[in-house]
């Protein structure tokens, strides 16, 4: 597992709270930089990957454990 600059453990919300959760992250952090979070809403697997392509954030490493979700994600250079 690659390290993150930032953590998000948004296990036990359930949806849309994780990628609210996320988008709010996003918008603190500088171009470039990632985050690793941690959910256990299986529906977060099909939300982060629609947003992420849809917003032009990378999903870096995504994995599944025991009825939890870790998504490692860069935010978007600056256009």
């Amino acid at each position: 597992m690659s390290e993150a600059s930032r953590q998000l453990d948004a296990r036990g919300l359930r949806c849309p709270m994780p990628l609210l959760k996320l988008k709010q992250a996003l918008h603190a952090m500088a171009p470039g930089e990632d985050i690793r979070v941690l959910t256990s809403d299986p529906g977060s697997v099909r939300d982060f990957q629609a947003f992420l392509r849809q917003a032009g954030h990378q999903l870096l490493e995504q994995s599944e454990g025991e009825a939890e979700f870790s998504f490692l994600v860069r935010k978007k250079p600056e256009a």
